[in-house]
This record gives C-alpha cells, structure tokens and sequence, in this order.
C-alpha cells in the first residue's frame, strides 16, 4: 500500500470520526432544543426531536460560514494541523461528550472540540501553536452567551408579564403554546447554523492539511450538507438524559417561560453565529432558562442543579485537553 493510499485511508477514516462527532453533539444538544417545548407539553419528545432536526438542516440557507473559518484558520496555527492533530481533538472531544452524556451532565461540545484542539496542538508543538485573539474570544464567550441570555430572558419574560398582565391564565397559556413553536423552531436554527460549523471547520482543516484543498478555496460542498445533515440525524436520536434536567430541573417551565428561553437563547445564537464566534448552545439555553425563573422569583431556580452545570463548563476545555493530548500522543503510534 503506498503512502498516498494510507494519507486518504486515514482522511476517510477521520473524516467518518468527524462526522460521528457532529452526530453526537446533535444528540447531546438535543436538549437544548427540545427540553423547553418538551417540559411544557407544546410537543411530544418524537414530534419535537423531528421538528428540531428539520430547523438544524434547514439552517444551511440561513447562516454563512463565519463559524467554520473561525474553527478552521482562528484557533490553532494551520501551519501544524495534521492527522494525528485532527485526531486527537476528536478524540478529546468525543470523549468528554460520552462522559457528560452518560451523567446526564449538560456540557457543551462546542468547548469540548475547541479544548480537544488547544490539547492536541500543545502536545504537538507547544503553546506557540495557539491563537490566542482567536481562543480569548471562545473563552469570553463562555461567560458572555449566558450571561447574554439570562438578560434576554429575563428581560423578555418581565416584558411578557407587563403586556400580559391582564390576560388570564388560561388564554396566555393558549398562545404562548402557539408561540413556542415559532421560538423553539428559530433556537433550533441557531444551534444547527452554529454548531454544524465546528464540524465544518474541523473537516477542512483536515482536507487542506492532506492537500486535498486550499485555504484560499471555497469549502466543499459536500462537507457542508454532509455535516449539517450528521447534526441533524444526531439531533432525531435525541440526548433524552439531558432533557429532564434542561427542562424542569433547574426551575419549572410553562409556555410562556419556555418562548422566553428560546427566544432570548436565539437571539443570542443568532449574533454569535454572525460574528463567527463558536458559542455554546448549552450555555446559551442555560442562561436564559435561570434568567426566565429568576424573573419569577429567585427561589424558583434551583441553584445548587445550575451552579453543577457551571462546574462542568468550567472543566470542560481542561479537561477535553488533557484526553486530546493523550489521544495525540497514542495516534502518534497508531496513524
């Protein structure tokens, strides 16, 4: 076997990997999406999976790929990404996330690939390797998407309660059942347009280091439906351990408090995803879940399950690196 067929033996092999990862984090975000539409009854878990999934793939039209030249030219210097780089992020990442999901842990596979990257090229070639303009700004937005929409659905919540004040119970409850279909579906858009990116960007690192493409050319394609479509597929299958806790374990949600959520939790999707900025969907829909119970009463949010969630974001690039570097070390001897 010659070498060039091993190089796309392996590039095939990790391009299958990458796709697999952009399957997972459509399951394991799949609460993200559906928990709030699910706990308020609006749809039932196979009605909003699908609808869910439709709106990941359907986001293809929607949002340029700022997120994936981000992925693939801002974080690491292009200059050191080979197989075995690509691998161990994957594997960082892949990993993080069966682990999380196994706990019923709410993390975000965004940081987990973007930690598996940072672990992967210091292993390789140190922190020369790093972007650091490029990794500060995924790092501030850890706390900013949040923070973002806590405010948002805060505020939108308190807008509600003002506008709605007079309504009955029974009738706001009508609406908003209505309406949190038109939330849920721009949230759905939102996490497919930004999280089908990172995988977008991962698969194009790995092509112009394999030679098979250019930085200056247009990204293929195929690798754009291909990955759109895996987070989709991911998203029908659905991270159900995750949606109890997303739903109505850090406050209770009716459909007016769960419109707030997504919306808030869309707009700010929406931004970063214009930026080019890889943001967090977990924490995007975290933040404004807590904004929109605090809105109520501040005892309506249980804290201790939130603040358990903020120690898995914290952990979560530490932690994605630390299995990346490993994982470099071991492809190394095995790529």
């Amino acid at each position: 076997m010659t070498g060039l067929e091993i190089s796309l033996g392996v590039v095939v092999l990790l391009v299958v990997l990458a796709l697999a990862f952009d399957f997972m984090n459509g399951f394991h975000d799949a609460a993200n999406s559906i928990a709030t539409v699910v706990s308020t009854g609006v749809l039932k878990p196979h009605q909003a999976v699908a609808f869910a999934a439709f709106f990941n793939i359907v986001a293809i039209f929607i949002f340029q790929l700022k997120v994936a030249t981000t992925i693939g030219k801002g974080t690491i210097d292009p200059a050191i990404v080979d197989h075995i780089v690509i691998f161990g992020a994957l594997m960082g990442a892949v990993v993080w996330n069966l682990v999380t999901w196994f706990y019923g842990i709410p993390s975000s596979s965004s940081h987990a690939l973007i930690g598996g990257l940072v672990g992967a090229a210091l292993a390789k070639s140190g922190p020369d390797a790093l972007i650091a303009a490029g990794i500060l700004k995924t790092v501030a937005f850890i706390f900013v998407s949040p923070l973002l929409g806590f405010i948002l659905g805060t505020l939108l919540m308190v807008a509600v309660s003002w506008l709605f004040f007079r309504t009955t119970p029974r009738k706001v409850d009508k609406w908003f059942r209505r309406l949190q279909l038109v939330s849920a579906g721009l949230y759905s858009l939102g996490h497919g347009g930004n999280d089908a990116q990172k995988t977008i960007g991962i698969i194009w690192m790995l092509l112009i280091a394999a030679g098979l493409s250019q930085s200056s050319d247009p990204i293929p394609v195929w690798v754009v439906v291909c990955c759109y479509v895996a987070i989709g597929l991911g998203t029908m299958f659905g991270g159900w351990r995750i949606v109890k806790t997303m739903g109505q374990k850090i406050t209770k949600l009716k459909p007016v408090g769960g419109f707030c959520a997504e919306t808030g939790g869309a707009i700010t999707l929406f931004l970063a995803t214009a930026l080019g900025i890889p943001v967090s969907t977990t924490h995007t829909i975290t933040g404004a879940i807590v904004g929109v119970g605090s809105a109520r009463k501040f005892n309506a949010v249980r804290w201790g399950i939130a603040g358990g969630i903020v120690w898995a974001w914290i952990l979560t690039i530490p932690c994605s690196a630390l299995i990346a570097a490993g994982a470099w070390y071991l492809g190394s001897f095995l790529l």
